[in-house]
């Protein structure tokens, strides 16, 4: 490595204070079901789920409420037994509060399961079928992405990876989830692991923890023991540690191209929540439909990390876990940095809800933005080796395409631009702006492409028709020519006779 490679690595990203004790610290808390469940059909990467069921039906915990729809989508079960009361719509877990499509159950109290398919050898499956399972399972990531992670993994064995990376990081502050997950199911997330190595055909396992873990980092590392392939490894804390560029460059010294994914340096990124998921899928045949999340926050009476049914309202998870001190200022599903600020809590908990978190008004304190210094202070904490404070000067002047030419579309939205900016300069919301104003000018540019080509098609096909038609006016033509010859000769025919 480098000076300048050695310097970057040195200074990249941020140290915010990490908030998570006495979260992390306490035991899990199992939620009950709440009356009713509100389970969104769009809570993974890609397309919508299709329903599968009505309303009015019976349904058990476990079971089928919609199917994945195109290559990019995940299935949806119901995360208790008990009716289909509506299929419609509800505030979306998105800052806008627009309308999602979800089914809706009232629970029966029973919690009682489908039938499920267990397996009790995994490494007897062909990898197809692992992937086949997962993806009937509905398992996304958990890291809060929610890729799907059959895709993944079947991509994965197609592109011949060799690594895979399972990242246990978790270096949003306020957030713990990970964290217990680990101390508490270290085996159930090794298991999943070692499952997804015969999946994606890989030869060994790297699990990076960040070193403030060091209870996960021993539970961990005491249940990869028997296995050689699995490697537990202790990264620096340092915030964004847990972006999967980030993170694979730490423990494999790859760096992953600008542009391109992880495969295309041999390696495959999983969450531990998503280890534990695939775990749970194959073993006991069990579909994604409950995860654990941490409730954090000054506006919070208890913090700590929950297991909550995927569906049950915000405002019913945080008046389980202690309740409110009072309104919070800003309510976030998932972390301080990189999560979304939430309209009211009357919007459900997903699989990819890593969070929620209650902040006071002093956590959620917003500076008035002052004039750029060009201090560079954001350039040296970009973990991606960009220059914010150009790209913003770019943005600000309508130059949208100066900000992608100097890596506007490499930004991770990290925020540790924001976060260091001293001028309180909104960075990452203009970054954020800008990415949605090319998506709409894309957007734009795919419909006007899709008109021309409608236009274009309609065009031949009247191109076409008018042939046909003149051609079927010709041979008519040439056949009554035909015909009135034929008749003239038959005529000419008789007459001759006649005479």
């Amino acid at each position: 490595m480098g000076l300048l490679e050695k310097i970057f690595a040195s200074t990249w990203g941020v140290h915010p204070q990490d908030y998570k004790r006495p979260a992390a610290d306490l035991a899990a808390r199992a939620m009950p079901t709440p009356e009713r469940l509100f389970v969104p059909l769009a809570q993974h990467l890609g397309a919508p789920a299709l329903p599968t069921v009505l309303v009015g039906q019976k349904v058990k915990k476990g079971e089928r409420l919609a199917d994945p729809q195109g290559a990019v989508s995940a299935a949806i079960h119901a995360p208790t037994s008990g009716t289909v009361s509506a299929i419609g719509e509800i505030a979306a877990p998105h800052p806008s509060g627009l309308p999602v499509l979800a089914v809706t159950i009232d629970a029966d109290g029973a919690d009682e399961w489908c039938e499920l398919a267990p397996c009790d050898d995994p490494f007897a499956l062909d990898p197809d079928e692992i992937g086949r399972r997962v993806a009937q399972a509905g398992v996304v990531g958990m890291g809060g992405a929610a890729f799907p992670s059959a895709l993944k993994l079947s991509s994965s064995k197609k592109a011949g990876v060799n690594t895979l990376v399972i990242n246990g990081g978790e270096c949003e502050p306020y957030l713990s989830c990970d964290d217990r997950l680990m101390r508490d199911e270290a085996a159930a997330i090794v298991d999943g692991v070692r499952v997804m190595l015969h999946a994606t055909g890989a030869k060994r396992a790297l699990v990076g923890i960040e070193d403030n873990k060091p209870e996960a980092i021993a539970a961990m590392t005491l249940a990869a023991a028997p296995f050689g392939d699995v490697t537990v490894r202790a990264v620096p804390a340092r915030y964004p540690m847990g972006s999967e560029r980030q993170l694979v460059l730490t423990l494999t010294g790859r760096e992953i191209p600008a542009g391109r994914l992880p495969a295309d340096a041999g390696v495959v990124v999983h969450n531990v929540g998503t280890a534990r998921a695939v775990s749970e899928a194959i073993r006991y045949g069990r579909p994604l439909v409950e995860r654990l999340l941490t409730v954090n926050g000054g506006a919070a009476c208890a913090p700590g990390n929950v297991l909550a049914p995927v569906g049950a309202l915000v405002e019913d998870v945080l008046a389980f876990a202690g309740g409110l001190k009072g309104e919070p200022a800003r309510l976030v599903m998932g972390g301080p940095m990189m999560g979304m600020a939430l309209p009211h809590a009357r919007v459900p908990v997903v699989k990819g809800t890593s969070g929620i978190l209650a902040l006071s008004a002093a956590e959620a304190v917003e500076h008035e933005r002052e004039p750029c210094i060009r201090c560079a202070t954001c350039v040296r904490a970009c973990p991606m080796g960009l220059l914010p404070l150009e790209m913003a000067r770019h943005i600000e002047s309508d130059d949208l395409k100066g900000a992608v030419d100097i890596g506007l579309k490499d930004c991770i939205a990290c925020g540790c631009c924001s976060y260091v900016c001293p001028a309180h300069v909104p960075l990452v919301q203009l970054f954020a702006f800008a990415k949605g104003s090319l998506a709409a000018e894309d957007r734009a540019k795919q419909r006007l492409e899709a008109t021309r080509k409608l236009a274009q098609a309609k065009n031949e096909r009247m191109a076409a028709e008018a042939r046909e038609k003149a051609e079927a006016a010709a041979r008519r033509k040439a056949e009554r020519a035909a015909a009135k010859a034929k008749a003239e000769a038959e005529a000419a025919a008789a007459n001759a006779e006649a005479a």
